[in-house]
């Protein structure tokens, strides 16, 4: 009897260590927790350096280079006025040369620095005022031709006018020179100036070319400050043959 009941117990065990869990429970996952540091113990902000940027200078605009208009060997032109009288020299009172009738077809080749008259070729050359004519294109393109490269029939009879004083006060400029008697028989016409003071005087900022006629030995002029070239002149004696001279002037500077 003693015997069955340790067998029964055995038994009795080995079930009991059956239904046991194979192993041993999982342990618990560990969870980190943060630990919150104390307001001392927070690192300040990192402060960083102002930083100033300075923008590279923009580099100045190149300016260009004015374009240089190319000269024109010639331009045509058609006469407008009834009648237009074509002149020795780039002015109204230079010795008359021949007359051109309205409609007239001419061919243009040279102007003076100054004002508005122009240079007509043919077998003689000779000088109208631009606005007597249409011309087929810009007159200023046409080279200065006047007074280097053009010059006025000289006077056999006559000596040039001798320049005596030019004398300023202000803006205002008067020139004398020495008395030339016309002999009878030499005048152009009744009309005619036997003096042409031409003058390059300045004004507003520009050199302007006048050639002043006059029957006395003097002539007066504005001429102001501000052109970069200086002013001058010079003055002829004009008889029906041709001109004596020039003598030149000195203009006294403003």
């Amino acid at each position: 009897m003693k015997n069955f009941l340790n067998a029964a117990f055995v038994l009795v065990f080995l079930l009991t260590a059956c239904t046991l869990p194979s192993s041993a429970p999982a342990e618990p996952t560990a969870v980190e927790i943060p630990i919150q540091a104390s307001p001392s113990a927070i690192a300040p902000p990192t402060i960083l350096p102002t930083i100033t940027v300075t923008p590279s200078p923009i580099p100045p605009t190149e300016t260009s280079a004015p374009t240089t208009v190319p000269f024109a060997e010639s331009l045509d032109a058609v006469v407008t006025a009834e009648n237009l009288s074509c002149r020795y020299g780039p002015g109204a009172d230079y010795l008359y040369l021949y007359g051109l009738k309205k409609g007239a077809n001419i061919e243009l080749i040279g102007r003076t620095e100054g004002n508005n008259w122009v240079m007509v070729k043919g077998k003689n050359l000779c000088w109208l005022n631009a606005k007597f004519v249409e011309i087929d294109g810009d007159p200023q393109t046409l080279k200065v031709t006047y007074p280097d490269e053009y010059k006025l029939p000289v006077s056999p009879y006559y000596a040039a006018p001798i320049v005596l004083s030019a004398k300023r006060s202000g803006n205002s400029v008067t020139v004398m020179w020495t008395d030339v008697e016309l002999r009878a028989g030499d005048e152009e016409d009744e009309d005619m100036l036997i003096y042409i003071a031409e003058i390059w005087r300045c004004e507003s900022g520009e050199i302007i070319f006048d050639p002043l006629a006059t029957n006395y030995p003097e002539a007066t002029f504005v001429d102001e400050p501000g052109c970069s070239a200086p002013s001058h002149g010079r003055v002829f004696f004009q008889e029906k043959h041709g001109f004596a001279g020039p003598s030149e002037i000195q203009i006294p500077a403003p």
